[in-house]
């Protein structure tokens, strides 16, 4: 059987997050920033829900890069972080220790920038024999040329692109299994965009599940005999 020819899961897989700084960060130019930040820091929750080994690592931080993410980081508390000099990853002996000591050949990565830090260690990973798999909207590069570019590369090589939703809902698999079923959902409902505003409309208004809003919206109660939301005591405007 191919490599990939079968889907990925919490027990074989790990997932890596390269470079996710602030200097890093303004360099983005080929997709929403405020949008990656979501897309990452929602793959990283489920990634911890779900108990899948991960690996953080930062280049130049204090002379160039600046720190990773606080959001980030406030989901791995205490985690170390692999400090580097080198562009590629791969080069760092605590890097190629830290994917080893995960025990998986499916690595999933995330990072910036994607035409260098993401694609060197993803050819060399691949070589080495890992099975790489690029979430790309986890992913960030100088242009949308670079971004294209860089995914090619990586996929000629043998990696394989994926996104955000599809690259967490993998270690779901199949809705029976409810292990991690609730945790997901609560994460879903108000970080995956349009798909998680769709879970809240099918807990809501076909479960009858409590709003996950802190103070829910309370509808006002309409008035017998009125097809509209009671307005008494206001005096309607004349037409001129």
């Amino acid at each position: 059987m191919n490599q990939y020819h079968k889907p990925y899961t919490p027990e074989d897989s790990a997932i890596v997050f390269i470079d996710f700084q602030p200097q890093m960060l303004f360099g983005v130019a080929n997709a929403d920033r405020a949008t990656m930040i979501n897309n990452v820091t929602l793959l990283a929750k489920v990634a911890k829900e779900f108990k899948v080994p991960t690996v953080l690592t930062s280049v130049e931080t204090e002379s160039f890069s600046g720190y990773v993410w606080p959001q980030l980081l406030d989901i791995f508390p205490g985690q170390p972080v692999i400090e580097r000099s080198s562009m590629n990853s791969w080069d760092s002996m605590d890097f190629r220790k830290a994917i080893e000591a995960t025990g998986r050949k499916n690595i999933i990565m995330t990072g910036l920038w994607t035409e260098v830090c993401i694609t060197w260690p993803t050819i060399e990973m691949l070589g080495a024999g890992y099975n790489v798999y690029v979430v790309q909207d986890c992913c960030g590069a100088t242009s949308p040329a670079a971004q294209e570019a860089a995914l090619s590369r990586m996929v000629q090589a043998g990696a394989v692109r994926l996104t955000t939703i599809g690259a967490l809902l993998e270690w779901q698999r199949d809705w029976k299994n409810k292990e991690h079923y609730d945790a997901l959902m609560k994460l879903l409902r108000p970080q995956a965009g349009a798909y998680g505003v769709g879970v809240e409309y099918a807990y809501t208004m076909v479960h009858h599940a409590p709003q996950s809003a802190q103070k829910p919206q309370i509808v006002p109660k309409k008035a017998a005999g009125d097809g509209h939301a009671s307005t008494r005591g206001i005096t309607p405007v004349a037409a001129h």
